[in-house]
This record gives structure tokens, C-alpha cells and sequence, in this order.
């Protein structure tokens, strides 16, 4: 056997290197490791829901809102289609019931008018339809959407939803969420060690569309008062029974903000908000032309505070004061951060997995994987006496290889993903067997220990390769393809096949390098 190069030896001393250093967090306390220097690693492997216990959210998209505020904008659309500088086209009772958008026009004869001005609204889909449909009969007029435009503007709220929730969940600080659509207007969430799961169903459960208006001060604001058009009445946020009319239109949206920070000022907590560019020029707009008045900050149809605009505010920022604990400001900032909704998310199911039930879970997977490695191991000695031995010690480099690199890559370990591991540990000692077996045959047909090692790792590097990608093939599917505990089973497998490919074919090479070059033997007892 010719002797082990040395690159060879400097590349599996790395890796093994890398291997035991980045398992060890793995068995020590957080305590000891925020105590370690800043250039030693201190990651652990992320636990999953079922392992340390946590919070499991489903949640829905309302898609009553979401098909409100689409036939809301669809009306506005229409208002602005037929609103033009100098050729207006006269129209009343225009609004919205149930899916369909109507008016009457005030002239008959503008029907074609209307309808070519219309047709801006209506896009043609993928599927070539309309995605609105337009009709008219005797000045009445009608614009319906298409169920397929609807489904398409539900999916996209669906989408949006899950991108916010990430946020604002990523805020939080909780490591490797689950968060994924289920079904056509559903979202799933498993928030790992989540301690406060009350906090979270808030941050989950607040729309944050932040606006700004004027306040009506036209307008009676006693309960028995008449709302002038274009004003609605909206409750203070205190739920102090107080009441603001304010008007309906937007002077400046939270879309436009930039950050919002928990801050204090005069001793009281309070949210720093800094808009972008557009955004500060529209706030700064606004508070130029309405100095003196009452300026209402809206977050969910309700009045936070209504501050008088005492002079121009032109750096394209503000502050939001509200009667906030320091846990509200910072709530809402980091709402404000993520950004809005586009529709409420009511929470169909909720469960708690408790600590007990990830103890149990780790209790469990240690103990199958105890028992797979020493069962393994008892195997390879009895079959392959000290070649078994170089088999085990390779065996147990490869699991140190699989924690290091769930540790560096912060996935997260779930029960399906010890399943991986155990099932690993079974699996690693395959290409050793192979080895071995052909190394058996070698030695019958009457090779020498040397020629019989070297031919032995060289014919069954083939098989070995073939082997391992086939099933790597199947475990990158199951990656691809599946999600959740498929995945996390999916994930340690992948790890698996590789590493056992490394110690079985580099690792117990080198081993059985050193020791045939040292000890020189006449016959192999294998």
C-alpha cells in the first residue's frame, strides 16, 4: 500500500479538527459559552418545536377584507376614470355590494364615454379573460371581478402575509421559525422556545396600517353628531370611549415609512418614525398647509393621538406618543418596521408544546442513537476485529461532522432530523463494509495484506460513489419537495451521506495506512 499522501492527511486532520471544534458548544452550558473568547465558536444546533417545546399557530387571511379592499379600490379607480380635468362624466350612487361595483349615469348618452374611460380598469389575465368585466344597461353601469382575479389578488394577500409575519417574527429573536402557506388562504407557524406566546399572537394579530388625516373640525363630535361626506368617526386607541372625526383622506401612509424606533421623550416611551423620500415630502406637504390644526395618527382604524401641528415638520420625521409602556413602543415599532397586513389574520388553531414533551423527545432520540452506534459498533468488531475498530472510530467522526455542520449552518434539529441521524449511523458503516468484503476477496485469491487493502478501497470506490448518490438523489428530493419534518429527516440525511462518504473513504483509509505501514503484516485477520 502506498503511503498515505501527505495533502491527504492535512485535509482529513482539518476536517476532523473542524468537526470536534464545532460539536463541543453542543455539550456545554450557554453560561460557559458567552464566557468563551470572541474567535472561539459558540453556536449550538437550533432545536425544533417538538424537541424544546414552543408555540403552533395556524392562522387564516381574511378574505372578506381582502375582497373589500379590492372592490374599494375599484371604486376609487372608477371616481378617478371619470373625473377629468374639464370632461367630467356625470354619475351618482356610486359603491359596492357584495362583488360588484355600480353607478348611474346622469346622461344616459355618456355610456360609451363611460365605458371607454372604464376600460382602463379591466387587464387581461393569463388565462386570457378580463379580469373585470364591464357592462351597462340604460345609464346603470356595472363592473364585476372575475373569480379568477379574485382567487389571484386572495393569493397574492397570502403571500404578503407570509412575508410580514416573517418579519415580524424574525424581530422577535426566535431561531429558524416554520412559516409556510397551507392551503389556499392559510399560514402555518411553529415558533421554537417561544417563552411569550401571548406577545407574539398580538404582534401576529395587529394589521399596523398606520395613517395620517386632519381632524374634521367642522364636524360635531358627539356620539349623536352627523358625520359630514368624506370625514368617519373613529374610537381612540385608549378605548376611553373618546371619539375623533377625522377626514377620510390620507395625507401621508405608513407605506412610506422608512424605520421606526422605541425611543423616550420627556421621560415617556414613544416610537421614532423616519419616512422615505416620497413620504417626506408628502408629511412635509402637509404640515406646511395645516399648521395650527390637528394632525390624527390612525393605526387600525383607531386614533393613537391627534397632535397639533405647531410648525412645518420638513426632515421626514416624527414621533408617535400614545401613553405607550416601554413593551407597547417597542412592539409597535417593530410592527411599524415589518410593515402592514394586507388583511387581518384570524388564528384558527393554536397548541403549546411544553418543555416536558421536548424532554422526553431528546430522552428519546439520545437513547435510540446510543443504542444504534453501540449496536453498530459491537457489529463491526465481531465481523472485522481491528478493521471494525477503524470502521467505529470513523463512525464516530462522522457523527461529530454531522452536529458541526448543523451547528455552522443553524438548522434546526427535529425529531424526524434524529430519525436522520440514527438512520446515518447504520448507513456509515456501509462503504466500510464494502471495503472490507472486497479486501476478504482479495486475500482468498492470495494477494498480499498490502496489494489486498490497496485493490480492496480502489474496486469499491465505484460502488461506494454509486451507492451514496442514489440515495443522496432521494434525500435532495425529499428536500426540494417536502417541508417541515420531511424536510428537517431530509436535511440530516443529506449531511450524512456526505460525511460518511469522507470518513469511511479518507478517514479509515488513513487509519489503516498508518497501521499497515507501521506493524507491516504477512496476513490480514479481517
Amino acid at each position: 500500500m502506498n503511503r498515505f499522501p501527505t495533502w491527504k492527511i492535512i485535509v482529513v486532520a482539518i476536517v476532523c479538527a473542524f468537526g470536534v471544534i464545532y460539536t463541543l458548544p453542543n455539550f456545554v452550558s450557554k453560561t460557559v459559552l458567552s464566557g468563551l473568547p470572541d474567535w472561539m465558536p459558540t453556536k449550538q444546533v437550533n432545536l425544533g418545536l417538538d424537541l424544546q417545546g414552543g408555540s403552533h399557530l395556524l392562522l387564516q387571511v381574511d378574505a372578506g377584507a381582502v375582497k373589500t379592499k379590492m372592490m374599494d379600490s375599484l371604486v376609487d379607480g372608477v371616481r378617478d376614470s371619470l373625473r377629468q380635468q374639464g370632461d367630467n362624466v356625470g354619475y351618482r350612487d356610486l359603491g359596492h355590494n357584495g362583488e360588484v361595483v355600480s353607478f348611474t349615469l346622469r346622461d344616459p348618452a355618456d355610456e360609451d364615454k363611460a365605458r371607454e374611460r372604464l376600460s382602463d380598469l379591466s387587464n387581461i389575465m393569463a388565462n386570457g379573460q378580463r379580469d373585470v368585466v364591464i357592462a351597462s344597461d340604460d345609464g346603470r353601469v356595472t363592473l364585476t371581478p372575475s373569480e379568477a382575479a379574485i382567487i389571484a389578488r386572495l393569493s397574492a394577500a397570502v403571500d404578503q402575509s407570509i412575508e410580514i409575519v416573517r418579519r415580524r417574527v424574525d424581530e422577535t429573536g426566535v431561531n429558524e421559525p416554520t412559516i409556510q402557506r397551507q392551503g389556499t388562504d392559510r399560514i402555518l407557524v411553529q415558533l421554537p422556545g417561544v417563552d411569550d406566546p401571548d406577545r407574539i399572537k398580538r404582534l401576529l394579530g395587529e394589521t399596523a396600517q398606520l395613517t395620517f388625516h386632519l381632524v374634521d373640525l367642522t364636524a360635531d363630535v358627539g356620539a349623536a353628531g352627523r358625520v359630514p361626506p368624506g370625514s368617519k368617526r373613529l374610537p381612540a386607541i385608549e378605548e376611553n370611549g373618546r371619539t375623533y372625526i377625522i377626514k377620510s383622506r390620507v395625507m401621508v401612509s405608513g407605506e412610506n415609512l422608512e424605520d421606526a424606533q422605541a425611543t423616550f421623550q420627556q421621560g415617556q416611551p414613544v416610537v421614532s418614525i423616519r419616512f422615505d423620500g416620497l413620504g417626506a415630502k408628502q408629511f412635509g406637504r402637509a404640515t406646511t398647509e395645516n399648521v395650527g390644526k390637528p394632525f390624527a395618527i390612525v393605526l387600525d382604524n383607531k386614533v393613537v393621538s391627534a397632535p397639533r401641528i405647531n410648525e412645518p415638520i420638513l426632515g421626514g420625521s416624527a414621533v408617535i406618543s400614545g401613553g405607550f409602556n416601554v413593551e407597547g413602543a417597542q412592539d409597535l415599532a417593530l410592527l411599524l418596521r415589518a410593515g402592514a397586513l394586507p388583511a387581518p389574520l384570524d388564528i384558527l388553531e393554536e397548541r403549546s408544546v411544553g418543555p416536558d414533551l421536548g424532554a422526553d423527545s431528546i430522552a428519546a432520540g439520545e437513547i435510540a442513537g446510543i443504542i444504534g452506534i453501540i449496536a453498530v459498533a459491537v457489529f463491526m468488531i465481531a465481523s472485522y476485529g481491528l478493521f471494525g475498530i477503524f470502521a467505529n472510530v470513523a463512525l464516530a467522526m462522522n457523527i461529530f461532522l454531522i452536529m458541526a455542520v448543523l451547528s455552522v449552518l443553524g438548522a434546526t434539529l427535529t425529531l424526524p432530523g434524529i430519525a436522520g441521524i440514527v438512520l446515518t449511523i447504520g448507513m456509515a458503516v456501509d462503504a466500510n463494509v464494502l471495503i472490507f468484503e472486497r479486501i476478504r476477496e482479495e486475500i482468498r485469491v492470495g494477494k498480499s495484506p498490502l496489494n489486498a487493502v490497496e485493490a480492496g478501497f480502489a474496486r469499491a470506490f465505484t460502488t461506494i460513489i454509486d451507492a451514496n448518490v442514489t440515495t443522496g438523489i432521494a434525500a435532495t428530493i425529499l428536500f426540494v419537495m417536502g417541508s417541515g419534518p420531511v424536510k428537517g429527516f431530509a436535511v440530516t440525511l443529506l449531511i450524512g451521506i456526505i460525511s460518511s462518504m469522507f470518513t469511511a473513504i479518507m478517514l479509515s483509509r488513513m487509519l489503516i495506512s498508518f497501521w499497515m505501514q507501521r506493524k507491516r503484516p504477512k496476513t490480514l485477520e479481517i
